[in-house]
């Protein structure tokens, strides 16, 4: 099948990737745009996988005012190069995640920060509750691991829905700029202020 560069252009704007790397996709699943975009998500997500060791020094802290000024949130997103930093994609990214933590209030970047006291806390209230079921001890471990999972979904930013596609996560958004950029990306933290809130 002869791969036009109107199939290219399609793709270029379904999925951000580049012109070579979408002309590769398509002639490998002979034309067929989907599996396609399947293809090209599994190389990136391959790729950023790879880069996830490397140094990530540079980058932006982002800052969002929530209209009123009542919310206001700054966030440290990090790089590998300044080049890649003073993108717009970059830029975009870090606007995108502050408002996300400004909107969803999360309590920290990743699970494994989640604050030891916070975590056996909300344990406890699970297992109270399922304890509550009369339900075999089996069962019980299962719902509060369950529980746990839908905690850390709300809790904690990368695992958090994305604000502006709720299909993905905002790991995924991540990964998917990680991608297009060529770099690694690491979200380093974030700090979220609310008129009013005790310190």
């Amino acid at each position: 099948m002869t791969i036009t560069a109107q199939m290219v252009k399609e793709l270029r704007q379904k999925t951000g990737a580049g012109m070579m790397d979408c002309k590769k996709a398509l002639e490998e699943k002979s034309g067929n745009m989907e599996a396609a975009i399947q293809y090209l998500r599994e190389k990136g997500v391959a790729e950023v996988a790879k880069r996830a060791g490397r140094a990530a020094t540079e980058g932006l802290i982002g800052s969002y005012v929530h209209t009123g000024g009542k919310i206001g949130v700054l966030v440290e997103v990090n790089c590998e190069t300044d080049f890649v930093a003073r993108t717009e994609d970059f830029k975009e990214l870090v606007k995108n995640l502050a408002m996300q933590v400004c909107s969803e209030n999360p309590v920290c970047v990743r699970r494994e920060e989640v604050p030891p006291g916070l975590l056996e806390r909300e344990q406890q209230i699970y297992a109270t509750q399922a304890s509550q079921s009369g339900k075999p001890e089996k069962v019980i471990e299962r719902i509060v691991a369950g529980k746990l999972e839908s905690f850390y979904a709300r809790a904690c930013l990368l695992e958090q829905e994305f604000i502006r596609d709720r299909n993905i996560t905002v790991q995924d958004y991540v990964n998917s700029k990680a991608a297009k950029l060529g770099e690694n990306i690491v979200v380093r933290r974030f700090v979220r202020f609310q008129l009013g809130d005790e310190a």
